[in-house]
């Protein structure tokens, strides 16, 4: 979880290859600890939201070019990234995108 997360904020203005389930889904979950423990942080230090405020912000950058990437190798292009503003389906239908195994080549 740790390799996919750093390698996601490594790559995070790569939008060329591929990356798999596992790199995808792992960095969300690592982004999603790390959002949810500065939650929990800011409410204990008020201070802290400011930095949670700006790790969401920043947390854009590696997850936009990963969402392609993640696209590509399920056999989708990157303009599919623009089927979330379908209200509600479209984030169901991107998530199914998301979750749809590797296409070889």
């Amino acid at each position: 979880m740790l390799d996919a997360y750093i390698s996601g904020w490594k790559r995070a203005f790569d939008y060329s290859g591929r990356s798999t389930r596992g790199d995808y889904w792992w960095y969300f979950l690592a982004n999603f600890i790390v959002a949810l423990l500065l939650g929990l942080a800011a409410k204990l230090v008020s201070q802290l939201s400011t930095l949670q405020t700006l790790y969401a912000i920043a947390a854009i950058v590696p997850g936009i070019p990963l969402c392609v990437r993640r696209l590509r190798d399920a056999g989708k292009g990157w303009p599919w990234i623009f089927i979330t503003l379908v209200p509600i389906i479209g984030a169901i239908w991107l998530i199914v995108l998301l979750v749809m195994p590797s296409v070889p080549g």
